[in-house]
């Protein structure tokens, strides 16, 4: 079940993320509710996933994906650059979640 609240508060947290551009500075109001309730279930979520999940693990898996997902997001849908140094540092965010799921904690 935290597994599911991580998930949510990930889903939560890109949806959010990826419609702050359309509210153009919290001038247009239905981009501004999506993300301001994305942003509540994402926060809601993510402490609720804390109960049963180590918060080193579930910060970084929530970062990570946020990064490259947003970073996927920005490229595909908006037509926004990256760079080769960008595309390497996505790969090593990654790396780091991987590593950290594999070793870096107890579970």
């Amino acid at each position: 079940m935290h597994n599911l609240f991580l998930a949510a508060a990930i889903a939560g947290e890109l949806v959010g993320t990826s419609f702050l551009k359309s509210t153009e500075g919290f001038t247009r109001l239905g981009p501004s509710i999506i993300v301001i309730i994305s942003y509540v279930i994402c926060f809601y979520s993510f402490s609720r996933s804390l109960e049963g999940i180590n918060l080193s693990f579930a910060y970084a898996l929530w970062s990570g994906l946020g990064i490259v997902v947003s970073t996927l997001v920005s490229v595909l849908i908006f037509k926004e650059g990256i760079t080769p140094a960008g595309i390497f540092g996505i790969l090593l965010i990654l790396a780091g979640v991987v590593i950290l799921n594999v070793a870096g904690t107890s579970h």
